[in-house]
Formats: C-alpha cells, sequence, structure tokens
C-alpha cells in the first residue's frame, strides 16, 4: 500500500538511505534537509526512477520551515503517515569548552527538530487512526561519549520523547520507535574521522563483533520493517543497529 512518508535529513547518509528504501516499497515521499540544492537532487533522482516525491529545505528547529514543508507534503502528495527524523548535527567539545550558544544549537536541533517535526505530522496520523514514526537517535546516548555531552544529551532526549510518545498514541494505532546507531559510514562520521574526532573506521571495525562499520542501508532496513504493517505491536522500543556491540 502508497503511504506518505517524510523523511528529514534526507539529502545524504542514514536519511537518504531511509528515503530510497521507502521508495522502493512504493510509497510517496517528501525529503526534508538544510542542504536546498542536494535535497532537490535527492527527490529528483527519486522522481526519475517513478516515485511520486517532492524535497523542501527545511532548518528542523525553525518551526515555521517545519510547517510550510509539511503543509506543501499535504498539499502534494497527501496527509502524512509515516515520518523518520534522521536530521541531526554533531559537535565534538570538552565539556568545560561548550559554550550556551553551542549548547542549544545541537540540542535545537537534534531535540527540538525532533519535536516540531512529530507535533506537526502526529495530526494527520490520528486523522488516519494510523501511524508509523522512528526516529534515528544514537547509541552514544545508551553508552556515552566524551567531548559530546551537548550530541548525547539532546540524543538521550530523542529517546525519552519517542517512549513518552509511544505510550501516549498507541491506542490510536500509531507506533513510534527508535533507533540508536552504532557506527555507520556516513559522511557526517566521515568529516569527524578526517578530523581525528573520532576513531578511524578501521580501529572501530577490529572492534566489532561483525567486523565491519554499518551501512546506511542497515538503518533504512529495519527502519522500513517499523514503518510496515507488520510491525504494527512493535512500539516504544529501542532497535539497536550496532553489529553486536551490546548495549
Amino acid at each position: 500500500m502508497s503511504r506518505v512518508a517524510v523523511v528529514t535529513g534526507a539529502a545524504s547518509g542514514m536519511g537518504l538511505a531511509v528515503a530510497r528504501h521507502l521508495a522502493d516499497r512504493g510509497h510517496r515521499l517528501g525529503l526534508l534537509d538544510l542542504d536546498a540544492a542536494a535535497v532537490q537532487q535527492a527527490a529528483a533522482n527519486l522522481q526519475s526512477s517513478g516515485t511520486h516525491a517532492l524535497g523542501a529545505a527545511v532548518d528542523v528547529a525553525d518551526r515555521a520551515t517545519v510547517d510550510e514543508a509539511l503543509g506543501k507534503v499535504r498539499s502534494e502528495l497527501g496527509p502524512v503517515e509515516i515520518i523518520v527524523t534522521s536530521a541531526g548535527i554533531d559537535e565534538f567539545t570538552s565539556f568545560t569548552d561548550i559554550t550556551a550558544e553551542s549548547w542549544n544549537r545541537v540540542v535545537a536541533v537534534n531535540l527540538t527538530g525532533t519535536f516540531h517535526c512529530l507535533q506537526a505530522a502526529i495530526p494527520d496520523m490520528l486523522d488516519a487512526g494510523w501511524g508509523r514514526i522512528v526516529t534515528i537517535s544514537s547509541s552514544s546516548a545508551q553508552s556515552g561519549a566524551a567531548r559530546m555531552a551537548h550530541y548525547v544529551a539532546s540524543k538521550g532526549g530523542v529517546i525519552g520523547l519517542t517512549k513518552a510518545l509511544a505510550k501516549e498514541y498507541a491506542a490510536h494505532g500509531i507506533t513510534v520507535n527508535t533507533i540508536p546507531p552504532g557506527f555507520i559510514d556516513t559522511p557526517m562520521v566521515r568529516r569527524a574521522e578526517a578530523a581525528g574526532d573520532l576513531p578511524s573506521i578501521d580501529a572501530v571495525t577490529a572492534r566489532t563483533p561483525v567486523r565491519r562499520a554499518g551501512t546506511p542501508d542497515d538503518i533504512a532496513a529495519a527502519c522500513v520493517f517499523l514503518c510496515s504493517d507488520e510491525a504494527g505491536y512493535i512500539t516504544g522500543q529501542q532497535i539497536n543497529v550496532n553489529g553486536g556491540w551490546y548495549m
């Protein structure tokens, strides 16, 4: 069954992989991302393969742009039935050096941005009596991570928000789950590796039970299942996609 799905952070990495997998299953896609050119290109690529897709430049920390983008999705594709919140930013700074401005920006994008997107989409799901929500959190929120206190706190908030919404909307046919990815080979991770903020991918791979880094497709495969009719009895869960790391 073709449904309307919205993916944030959809221009690259995990968000783009999720969008492609959802498109492969016949869904209509609203792609949201801060990078206007990249998100339009991603939408055009899906359209060339026969998917009904649109791209919108959105800063998820800005509620007005979120509401505008979802309004466009409704008018061109229909009410939102699936949403995956993959937009996020990271930063590596010693705790005592984190400024209030930096803290607020990381939390605004990662946590408040998730709040904005979900609050804007859920009324459509309530009207339909069916919905699927998947948030992308982080394994660092489960294990902790040095020099990432603001990032870890924001992603921990995403996990808590997911569990709260799962309780609130379970009786309405809406499931809410989170995927805390392990070490996934994405452009964001490559940038952090190049800057010396993260260990090399080879070093992490050697310590990972499955002996490889994760890929965006690994996350997308789990995400697409959680967005399906078959996953209707799964809600409020952390689906750990991490290659065997115990969390």
